[in-house]
């Protein structure tokens, strides 16, 4: 699905997120936090926008996507950053060794995933004793009025702005759905914790819309039994 919208995909986003989409990246890459000489995996990272940002420091980034047109115009776009590693993975069964990174990260992609805490599980297995693990993803809103008013845009305004600014409409009528259907704040917390993640929190962004989840691997930490 995500090769059909690979080549607007990132114009789409900006215009569906009312320029919000901006914002979310630059929350995210502070709480990654990337430092010189890092390796830092970007889970669902499309054409890489997201994965540029955090090499910006001199990480080196492992963008990784399941659709092969995603990489494809990654490849393309950002060919000459040698920071930025494109690789054709599935989240839940992570083509990398155990303790590879020092910090994983997934924006937008969680959702999108069939078994989500499969995914949790193999982030926390490449992450580095120490490392940390930073997921930015759609959330529930606490205020009901911006809870209904949010909703109503998914339902109603977001399907017209696709038709006019999507490469393929249809792939994206999934979209208010899957973010309907999306578990709250303290759920995706508890699914960290239940991975093996230590010190886990999260801080809503615009009022809720979004929400960014972190964890750390301690180093003492024993693997998660399944």
């Amino acid at each position: 699905m995500f090769d059909l919208v690979s080549t607007h995909y990132d114009r789409t986003n900006a215009l569906l997120s009312v320029g919000n989409a901006a914002l979310w990246r630059v929350a995210t890459t502070r709480a990654v936090h990337p430092q010189n000489g890092e390796r830092i995996l970007d889970i669902a990272a499309g054409t890489g926008t997201s994965s540029v940002a955090l090499a910006h420091t001199g990480a080196h980034v492992v963008a990784a996507d399941f659709s092969e047109g995603m990489i494809k115009v990654g490849r393309e776009r950002h060919a000459g950053n040698p920071n930025v590693e494109f690789v054709q993975a599935d989240a839940t069964k992570l083509p990398f060794k155990d303790g590879e990174f020092d910090a994983v990260t997934i924006s937008f992609g969680l959702r999108n995933v069939v078994e989500p805490k499969k995914a949790i599980a193999e982030f926390y297995r490449v992450t580095k004793p120490g490392g940390r693990v930073v997921i930015c993803e759609f959330s529930t809103p606490p205020l009901t009025p911006i809870r209904v008013g949010y909703f109503a845009y998914l339902n109603h305004v977001m399907p017209r702005i696709v038709k006019l600014a999507s490469s393929n409409a249809e792939a994206y009528d999934y979209l208010g759905e899957s973010i309907a259907a999306w578990p709250n704040q303290p759920t995706l917390s508890a699914w960290l914790r239940d991975a093996g993640y230590d010190a886990v929190a999260y801080r809503n962004l615009s009022l809720g819309i979004v929400a960014l989840h972190r964890g750390i691997k301690t180093a003492d930490a024993p693997a998660p039994t399944s």
